[in-house]
C-alpha cells in the first residue's frame, strides 16, 4: 500500500488545444497586466521615491535634493489645511458612505420590484453615472445644480450644534448641502445590489410566506443576509470612488502642491501628502472590510462546534480502546513469562 501511494502518477502532456487556450487567457489577461505595470505599479515606485526629496525642475535639468522626513514634518507642522482636510475626509466618508449604500439598496429594492416602466427608471438612475462626471461635474457643483436651494443649511448647523461639537456640525450640514451629489454617486452601487437581488431565488421568498413571514422579516432572514458580500463591496467601492473624485478637495490640495512653483512644495512634497492620504484611505477601507466583513452564522459555527467536540469524543474512544488492548496484551504477556502464578505454582487457567 505504501509502494502504491509512492508511486507518481504519469504527467499528463497538455493537447494542442489546451495550449492555444492557454495562449489565449495570457493575451486577453495581457492588456490588464501591461496597464498595471506601466500606469499603476511604476507610477507608486516613482513616487515613493520623490516623497524623500526636494524636487526643482530647471530648464536644464530636474535637481533632486535630499529631503528625507523633511517633507512629512513640513506638512504636519506648516501646513494646517492637509492635516484638518484628513479629519474632515474620515468624518465625512464614514457618514456618506452609508447613506450612499443604504440608498443604492432601497432603490435597487423598488427596481427589483414589479412595477411598469421599470427600464426606464433603471436606464433614469445609472444616467448620472456617465453623464456627471469630470468637467461636467464641475460646471454643475459652481452653478449650484448640487445642492437642495429650499434648505437651510445654517438652520442644521446651528440645531445640530446644541448638541454636538462645532466643526462635527458643519461636517453633518456640508453632507446635507451635498446631498444631491452624494446621490448622483449611487448609480454603480444600483446596478450591483440589483443584480445582486436577481439572483436571490424566489422559492425562499414563498416558503418564507408560507410560514407567515411578513415582507420585512424576509428582508431581514433572506435579502440582506444573501447579498451582504454585495453591501461590503459597495462600501468599499464607495469609499474608493470618493477618495479619487475631482471635487475631493484634498485630491485638489495635491495638485496645487505638485504644481506649486515655490521652492518648499514640489512632486516631492506632494508625493508625502499623497502617501500620507492613501494610507488614510487604507485604513478606512479595512474599516469598513472589518465592519461589514463575512461572519459565519451562528448555526454554521455551532454546527462545526459540534463536529469538532464529536470528532474529539471519537479521538478520546479510539485512544481509550488502544489503551486497554495494550493493557490486555501486556497482562497476556505477563501470564506467559510466569510473572502471575497462585499459591499451588500454576498458571491460572484461562
Amino acid at each position: 500500500m505504501s509502494n502504491e501511494k509512492k508511486q507518481k502518477k504519469p504527467k499528463v502532456k497538455p493537447g494542442r488545444l489546451e495550449k492555444r487556450e492557454a495562449r489565449m487567457g495570457y493575451l486577453f489577461v495581457a492588456p490588464w497586466l501591461i496597464g498595471v505595470f506601466v500606469f499603476l505599479l511604476y507610477p507608486l515606485g516613482q513616487s515613493f521615491r520623490y516623497m524623500w526629496y526636494n524636487i526643482r525642475i530647471t530648464p536644464v535639468e530636474t535637481k533632486f535634493i535630499w529631503y528625507g522626513t523633511k517633507n512629512f514634518s513640513q506638512i504636519w507642522l506648516e501646513n494646517a489645511e492637509f492635516p484638518q482636510g484628513l479629519v474632515t475626509y474620515v468624518w465625512q466618508t464614514l457618514v456618506e458612505v452609508p447613506i450612499i449604500v443604504v440608498f443604492a439598496l432601497i432603490i435597487a429594492i423598488m427596481l427589483n420590484g414589479k412595477i411598469k416602466m421599470r427600464a426606464f427608471f433603471r436606464l433614469l438612475f445609472f444616467l448620472p453615472v456617465i453623464i456627471v462626471s469630470g468637467p461636467v461635474m464641475n460646471m454643475l457643483v459652481s452653478e449650484g445644480a448640487a445642492t437642495i436651494p429650499a434648505m437651510n443649511v445654517q438652520s442644521i448647523i446651528s440645531a445640530f450644534g446644541m448638541f454636538l461639537p462645532q466643526s462635527v456640525a458643519e461636517s453633518v450640514g456640508k453632507i446635507f448641502s451635498n446631498m444631491i451629489m452624494i446621490l448622483w454617486y449611487s448609480g454603480v452601487q444600483i446596478l450591483i445590489f440589483l443584480s445582486a437581488l436577481q439572483k436571490v431565488d424566489p422559492a425562499l421568498y414563498e416558503a418564507a410566506k408560507i410560514d407567515g413571514g411578513s415582507g420585512w422579516e424576509c428582508f431581514w432572514k433572506i435579502t440582506l443576509p444573501t447579498i451582504k458580500p454585495m453591501v461590503m463591496l459597495n462600501a468599499i467601492y464607495t469609499v474608493i470612488f470618493m477618495s479619487g473624485n475631482e471635487q475631493n478637495e484634498l485630491i485638489n490640495m495635491i495638485k496645487n502642491a505638485m504644481f506649486s512653483g515655490t521652492k518648499e512644495k514640489g512632486y516631492g512634497y506632494a508625493s508625502a501628502m499623497a502617501w500620507m492620504y492613501s494610507v488614510i484611505v487604507t485604513l478606512v477601507v479595512l474599516l469598513f472590510f472589518l465592519l461589514l466583513g463575512s461572519k459565519k452564522d451562528k448555526y454554521d459555527r455551532e454546527f462545526k462546534r459540534r463536529m469538532r467536540r464529536r470528532r474529539r469524543q471519537e479521538r478520546l474512544q479510539i485512544r481509550i480502546q488502544r489503551r486497554s488492548e495494550r493493557n490486555a496484551r501486556k497482562f497476556a504477556n505477563d501470564i506467559r513469562r510466569n510473572k502471575y502464578k497462585t499459591n499451588d505454582g500454576s498458571n491460572p487457567d484461562y
